[in-house]
């Protein structure tokens, strides 16, 4: 067996969000798919700098813009561009309304580098289409689906397929506090539930259970087999990510990823996995079991490489980069006399 299944373009498309969603939306977190899109949307998330587009913001006190955030940005030069959603705005907003917040995401990626950008008591939390529009963009992972040349990277051919279209669209999923440590990632070759491991890579003493371990391989081969395996006739290999219980007992899923080298193998290297999918009669789950393992992150925050001051962001609104780098030596000049 190969290391990677063959990635074709239909291989990787049933990973898009509307391909699985309707078959698994019951177990799954609620979510909305807006498709297609404005034209004008692809070229908004392309264009330089951060800012939000006109009209979308909700003027309401509850948003998680500030009005320091506001005040700033009306300072600054306005955008070389102009952007305005007045229909996806809405449409935004009915499912704010239905939700009362939501997270936002693409056909594959979500903006989880750019959570710092919200409140940190509520990562990825959004209560207006501004917040929206603010999270992609200030997002380095959702480029990924931007561009059909990475979408499709690992084919042998990326070209456009008419049988095979590439359709970009943007998913809001009901918004509530999770705690990282319940997730998971399972990996499936072959239709076999080979392995999994903690999405979240600090370590947790509860992991470090015997009784634990064995409770959480039991209940997610078990949902596995009951839930997803019967439903999932894409592709026989495939990743997909789940969030436990309190209890531990059971779960849902958050998301399928294809079975590539794109996609984090996390704790396991897919050499092991390689080696799990020919031996391996029961999945394995492997955890972050020590304070030291090579594995555990830092304190340092996640995607901390994305991480800007909001007053750099103020500055750099509407600017190309040219123009950012003379106000910034300007600004520092004016601090210093």
């Amino acid at each position: 067996m190969a290391l990677f299944p063959n990635q074709t373009r239909d291989y990787i498309l049933a990973f898009q969000f509307s391909s699985w969603y309707p078959r698994f939306s019951s177990i799954s977190i609620k979510s909305t798919i807006i498709s297609p899109l404005p034209e004008e949307f692809r070229a908004y998330l392309n264009a330089d700098s951060v800012f939000v587009p006109q009209g979308s913001d909700n003027f309401d006190p509850e948003s998680q813009l500030s009005d320091d955030e506001d005040s700033a940005s009306e300072d600054s030069d306005e955008p070389s561009e102009s952007f305005s959603f007045p229909d996806l705005d809405a449409q935004i907003r009915a499912c704010i309304d239905n939700y009362t917040a939501v997270f936002p995401k693409l056909n594959f990626s979500s903006p989880k580098d750019a959570s710092w950008i919200l409140p940190p008591s509520s990562p990825l939390k959004c209560t207006s289409p501004a917040d929206v529009y603010l999270l992609l963009k200030s997002s380095d992972f959702i480029s990924h689906d931007l561009d059909e040349s990475n979408v499709f990277s690992q084919c042998e051919s990326s070209q456009n397929d008419p049988n095979y279209p590439y359709v970009l669209e943007l998913v809001l999923r009901k918004w509530y506090p999770v705690d990282r440590s319940r997730e998971l990632r399972c990996f499936v070759r072959d239709n076999a539930l080979i392995a999994l491991c903690p999405r979240d890579t600090n370590y947790y003493d509860f992991w470090n259970e015997l009784e634990t371990q064995s409770k959480v391989t039991v209940s997610v081969h078990s949902f596995w087999e009951r839930e997803i395996k019967p439903k999932w006739t894409f592709h026989a290999d495939y990743i997909f990510d789940f969030l436990l219980t309190r209890d531990l007992s059971t779960g849902h899923i958050i998301d399928f990823s294809p079975y590539s080298g794109t996609t984090d193998s996390l704790l396991f290297s897919y050499d092991d996995l390689q080696a799990l999918s020919s031996s391996a009669s029961a999945p394995l789950l492997r955890v972050i079991d020590s304070r030291t393992h090579p594995a555990a992150i830092s304190n340092a925050p996640t995607n901390q490489h994305n991480m800007i001051p909001f007053e750099a962001l103020a500055l750099g609104n509407g600017r190309t980069i040219e123009e950012f780098a003379d106000a910034f030596r300007d600004e520092v000049q004016k601090s210093i006399h």
